[in-house]
């Protein structure tokens, strides 16, 4: 039996994307959308009143919020684009001052510019961020901002001066953070309305002064990580031109999440003056990734197809990506001898790129020859040993040539380095199927409904697994260990 992924989210054409780029510590914003608190149910962590919260305590509500958000919200299951969201951030933390580096990160499937940090290290990016910005270090402006809003403990430091004026509702605080993340601004935005009145001026000027602080010192991690600092205007300008273009600029600026105004653009702008202008060439990298975003945002493959051909008939940034993109398109509209040789024209000189070689195992897939796209990464594997975008393909061609126990042994050896990642489970659970492990099936599919909230759906899996296990101790004193650990957590949460 199969069990299908959250439906990805479709935008028609003609959709106006709501505006501006919510970036989300809504600390200081009490919610009062019942049914959003309600979903999300805090656990009970321990003590919780100091002044600043503990790191450990931070990272457990963040873990937990994820959970949630996981199961209500559309994610993109794209490694590579994840591989390097992962590696552009933690490449800008080097430069930060953020203590606690264990961070989580997910990619929501929506056309909004949008992104946001919360507590516990958890940064969010939606695919439209890719749309709007232009540049790496436009792109690498909104994570230094999220990267400052961590670095900074803004969460424990709004709780806390919240809580000096009244009792705060944490699980609320997260479930506004959700409401916003998951829906975008104009829930978030109405969450926010209904409660202004109990927003008190002294905690408004606290968000602004958050937001503030969080320009400067994220300016001064994108120039620390040898970026362009003037990028940071350049990208607040184009998100103030999104908002115009939106009804939403009716409601006050002060309402706003991360208020957006040519004042603040031009506090940014004489912020950049203060460091050199740095001439950066195109970031061939993050222009891959634009392009595969843009493939995942069209309504068909053929229209992004189409995108990408109109793109080649003008001066696109880079003639490169736009000939990627085309490939992915058209391997993805079922037109696999165009697709390679839109390939041909790219990769001579850099063969060894993975994109390229993940491109090409795509095509031979699309042909039909899955013992040839294992081949191809297998090979770029011994060269990159564990890379995750490299496996899970490798793993995916393996189960499309009929090799589902070697795919099974794959992603066993890749889970142990990567055990929060839901999209392996889901594939090692199918490949179990295939190979006949169905006790390891249902082990991974409560390892996927663990990690995307389920408890649940988790407890029964297992239970169905501890039915066919039979004499063997050890497997069944694992299940049981496992069973109950979610008891605990759902105590935990009944607690809180």
């Amino acid at each position: 039996m199969r069990y299908a992924p959250k439906p990805k989210c479709r935008y028609k054409k003609g959709r106006r994307l709501l505006p501006g780029c919510l970036i989300v510590l809504l600390l200081l914003t009490p919610v009062s959308s019942r049914a959003v608190t309600d979903g999300l149910k805090i656990p009970n962590l321990g003590e919780s009143s100091t002044s600043l919260f503990s790191a450990d305590y931070e990272y457990n509500l963040g873990q937990w919020w994820l959970k949630s958000f996981r199961r209500q919200a559309p994610t993109l299951n794209d490694p590579l684009v994840y591989n390097y969201l992962e590696s552009l951030v933690f490449d800008l933390v080097t430069y930060s001052d953020l203590q606690d580096r264990r961070l989580e990160f997910v990619v929501v499937d929506n056309p909004t510019i949008n992104a946001f940090a919360v507590p516990g290290g958890i940064i969010g990016v939606h695919t439209g961020l890719f749309s709007y910005a232009q540049t790496e270090d436009e792109f690498a402006t909104v994570m230094a901002h999220e990267i400052a809003h961590l670095s900074q403990r803004h969460f424990s430091r709004g709780v806390e001066l919240a809580q000096s004026q009244s009792p705060i509702n944490i699980a609320g605080l997260l479930a506004g953070i959700l409401l916003a993340a998951t829906a975008g601004t104009d829930a978030g935005l109405a969450a926010m309305t209904a409660t202004q009145a109990a927003l008190q001026d002294e905690q408004l000027r606290y968000s602004r002064a958050n937001e503030a602080e969080a320009d400067r010192v994220g300016l001064r991690i994108l120039y620390d990580a040898g970026m362009d600092p003037y990028a940071a205007p350049a990208m607040f300008e184009r998100m103030l031109a999104a908002t115009r273009y939106s009804s939403s600029n009716r409601i006050p600026e002060f309402l706003r999440t991360h208020p957006l105004s040519e004042k603040r653009i031009a506090d940014t702008r004489n912020r950049a003056r203060q460091y050199p202008k740095r001439i950066r060439p195109v970031s061939l990298d993050y222009q891959l990734m634009r392009a595969r975003v843009a493939v995942s945002l069209a309504d068909t493959p053929e229209e992004a197809v189409a995108q990408f051909k109109g793109q080649l008939e003008g001066n696109p940034r880079s003639r490169e990506a736009a000939l990627y993109g085309l490939t992915v398109a058209l391997t993805r509209a079922g037109r696999p001898d165009e697709a390679a040789l839109a390939l041909d024209n790219i990769w001579s000189e850099q063969e060894q790129r993975i994109e390229y070689i993940m491109a090409d195992a795509d095509i031979a897939l699309m042909r039909g020859r899955a013992d040839l796209a294992a081949e191809k990464l297998e090979a770029r594997l011994r060269i990159s040993p564990g890379n995750h975008p490299l496996t899970m393909a490798y793993a995916h061609a393996l189960q499309q040539g009929g090799q589902a126990h070697r795919a099974e042994e794959v992603l066993i050896d890749q889970s142990r380095v990567k055990s929060t990642d839901p999209g392996l489970w889901y594939l090692l659970a199918e490949v179990q199927g295939l190979s006949g492990n169905i006790i390891g099936l249902h082990q991974s599919r409560a390892e996927y409904f663990i990690l995307v909230g389920n408890l649940d759906a988790a407890q029964r899996q297992l239970s169905y697994a501890l039915q066919l296990v039979g004499n063997d101790f050890t497997t069944s004193a694992q299940i049981n260990e496992r069973i109950g650990q979610i008891m605990d957590m759902r105590s935990a949460l009944d607690k809180g």
